[in-house]
């Protein structure tokens, strides 16, 4: 007797798939919704909406799991896991648009995490350190003249945006005060200003006055390690001169960040920790935001391969991901050659291009640019 012949496939492109079996090619793409599934977890219901969103998800099929008091009332409020195919969220999205109880906005707000995402080619922030302690290239571009070489070889290589950082914050670090970074910014923003370079400038800092000197002088973006917990005016600098950030996640300072940080759910902690940060760049009327899980920053090394291997949940956000990963520690290799760290941050970037993370942040543009037009050639 002949076996049974069955292989899982793991591709997304569920319509060339039902192509290949000669599936109706006029109902090919909307039966692909039934076959794409997804996990929904959404926070604090009342009692109301939870019991009326499990009620609709089983109409359709689905299934909606909710705390076990729920049925009796003895708490207020319950999380819930929502799970089911496209075709069926979409369904229970639909329906619970004539609901009461606030459960419309749910409706459009499962809509909206449905939708697919734009995937735009990778962008690249090539990393120009001016300092003489940063960890792999410490001192190397200290020199206003290796400093501006640097800027255009990043440049030339391909960088969508050159990220300029005169304080190191690689762990055990200590700050370095605003009149000496900005001493150290000054003569790279200047040849910037005066050569009229059309590539954005990034500043990595913490500090509102430098970041202020760098807005007035060149720089566009400001990219804040500490996602405003070191100096809240920061957010004020941006928004006098209407600049983008990059809010990162961080736990702790980089001295201390560290020592044997710990996480009850860390995908959650720092989705809810990047959405505060969201909600008070707002306020101060900044709309350009990047986000950054911060890979190295208060993290195991397991939690920063968790991270790489769930960032897509930050998409809940709504804004564009940044992923730094290049020389750092995760990659297991730290009395290693520069060359040897590159390559191994180009293999834990493939994945992270193919899924479509929005910018990555790295040492060795020119490496990267190559991978990226290899998968993404242009036509």
């Amino acid at each position: 007797m002949t076996n049974f012949v069955l292989k899982e496939f793991l591709g997304n492109n569920i319509e060339q798939e039902l192509e290949l079996i000669g599936f109706d090619k006029a109902y090919r793409s909307k039966a692909a919704d039934k076959f794409r599934y997804k996990n929904i977890k959404i926070y604090s219901l009342n009692l109301a909406q939870a019991n009326i969103l499990k009620q609709t998800a089983l109409i359709f099929g689905a299934d909606c799991a909710v705390n076990r008091e729920v049925i009796t009332g003895k708490v207020e409020h319950s999380d819930v896991i929502l799970c089911g195919s496209y075709s069926q969220l979409k369904k229970i999205a639909q329906k619970l648009q004539n609901q009461p109880f606030r459960l419309s906005k749910l409706g459009e707000d499962i809509l909206s995490l449905l939708a697919p995402h734009k995937q735009a080619q990778t962008k690249l922030a090539g990393i120009l350190n001016v300092t003489p302690d940063s960890v792999s290239d410490g001192g190397k571009y200290l020199a206003p003249k290796d400093a501006i070489n640097h800027l255009m070889s990043l440049i030339d290589d391909g960088a969508d945006i050159v990220d300029i950082g005169a304080e190191s914050t690689r762990p055990g670090s200590f700050g370095v005060d605003a009149k000496t970074q900005i001493e150290r910014l000054r003569p790279i923003l200047e040849f910037i200003v005066k050569e009229n370079l059309n590539v954005p400038i990034s500043i990595d800092t913490r500090s509102s006055e430098v970041a202020d000197f760098a807005l007035n002088n060149g720089a566009s973006i400001i990219n804040d390690v500490s996602g405003f917990d070191y100096d809240i005016k920061l957010a004020d600098a941006a928004a006098k001169y209407n600049a983008s950030v990059i809010i990162q996640h961080s736990n702790g300072t980089p001295d201390v960040m560290q020592n044997n940080p710990e996480y009850k759910n860390i995908m959650e902690e720092i989705f809810f920790s990047l959405k505060t940060k969201i909600e008070l760049a707002e306020s101060k009327n900044i709309r350009n935001i990047i986000i950054d899980p911060g890979i190295g920053f208060g993290k195991s090394r397991l939690d920063n391969f968790t991270i790489l291997d769930r960032f897509e949940e930050l998409r809940g956000l709504n804004r564009p991901v940044l992923i730094g990963i290049s020389r750092k520690s995760l990659l297991g290799v730290k009395d290693c050659d520069n060359g040897l760290k590159d390559s191994l941050s180009l293999a834990l970037s493939y994945p992270l291009i193919k899924a479509g993370v929005d910018y990555l942040r790295v040492h060795n543009v020119k490496l990267h640019k190559t991978l990226i037009e290899n998968l993404y050639p242009r036509r």
